[in-house]
């Protein structure tokens, strides 16, 4: 059995045990039952660390059946049992590389689902375009990490690409990746929407906020919103909504916007948007606390030169480069198409 020094001490198994037990302890207190909110978040933090516990059990029994097999082809001198020991190490490899990255999750929110906002910036279509293959490459990363995710909001641009799209990542760990991703993203192609076929430049900034729970402590003044309600459009006008439903809500003390039209009723677009601004909101309270550069939490930071935390190019030459850990990959095919984590745990890494 492996213990907590096995991998140099990333995990404290016994530690996780303790925190069982004493929870365990606790619920068999009948008082303990008294207090609601109390118990759900001790019962919900005794599921999570079961689950943690059951994940590094199954590395535990991996890395054992590799022993037994690296044994047996010792003994026999069998070709099949070595190719057998590569198929286990690469899983086991993996395995123990997800779990590692997991250690690096010490946000309170980190477990969360993600809330994830894409705007262009300044340039029209090219932008709005730019904003799209982002979204694009999103969805796909979370497709290969077997996560589900639901557009809480969709603006298309006038000729192609998206004017703003609002999407719940949902899964294990959804925020805790994906908050490496908040900062503006830089473009350099060949514009296709161009007829001399320059090279142009294109910003676009992502906003990731962890989901909360509708009863958090995180209490919002009615006071403080300004609540617009309009017509809700599709791409050229179509699909005008006959009935005012579309509902934008502005925080006046941040200046945070939120807004939804994707519902049918005025209400459901009102419960959405207050969900994505508590959320923002939820993360703007986490910075301040984190003594972070709070400033990132607001849409005031120009979506341009110099503030950008990513860089595509495309033409003259093929490069991803994340400008804050040093992360470079020139196969930008496959970071568009979703292949993001070499920058996601660097970012994790270089944060940690």
């Amino acid at each position: 059995m492996l213990n907590s020094n096995s991998f140099g001490g990333i995990f404290d198994q016994s530690a996780t045990v303790s925190q069982i037990e004493q929870i365990t302890t606790e619920t068999s207190d009948p008082n303990f039952w008294n207090d609601a909110e109390n118990a759900r978040k001790k019962t919900a933090l005794k599921a999570t660390l079961e689950k943690e516990l059951k994940k590094w059990g199954d590395i535990d029994t991996a890395y054992e059946e590799v022993e037994l097999l690296i044994d047996l082809a010792k003994e026999e001198d069998d070709e099949s049992v070595k190719s057998e020991i590569d198929i286990a190490l690469s899983g086991l490899r993996r395995s123990l590389n997800r779990l590692t990255i997991e250690t690096l999750f010490v946000g309170e929110v980190d477990f969360n689902n993600a809330i994830v906002t894409i705007h262009p910036g300044a340039g029209g279509t090219e932008s709005q375009d730019w904003a799209q293959m982002l979204s694009r490459m999103y969805l796909r990363w979370v497709e290969r990490k077997g996560f589900e995710v639901e557009t809480l909001d969709f603006l298309p641009g006038d000729e192609a690409g998206i004017k703003s799209m609002t999407l719940l990542i949902k899964g294990p760990y959804a925020y805790g990746y994906l908050k490496s991703e908040a900062g503006v993203h830089r473009l350099v192609r060949i514009s296709p929407f161009d007829a001399n076929k320059r090279r142009h430049t294109s910003f676009a900034s992502i906003f990731v906020s962890p989901e909360v729970s509708d009863d958090s402590e995180l209490e919002i003044d009615e006071k403080d919103l300004r609540i617009d309600v309009f017509r809700a459009s599709g791409a050229g006008g179509q699909h005008v909504n006959k009935t005012s439903s579309a509902i934008r809500i502005t925080h006046i003390p941040t200046n945070i916007v939120t807004q939804c039209q994707n519902e049918r009723s005025q209400l459901q677009n009102k419960r959405v948007a207050m969900a994505v601004l508590k959320s923002r909101l939820f993360e703007v309270e986490q910075k301040k606390k984190e003594a972070a550069m709070s400033k990132m939490t607001s849409e005031k930071k120009e979506i341009g030169w110099g503030s950008q935390i990513r860089s595509y190019v495309f033409q003259p030459y093929q490069m991803v480069k994340d400008h804050r850990t040093g992360m470079e990959k020139g196969n930008v095919s496959a970071v568009m198409d979703g292949d993001i984590d070499l920058f996601v745990e660097g970012y994790l890494r270089w944060r940690k």
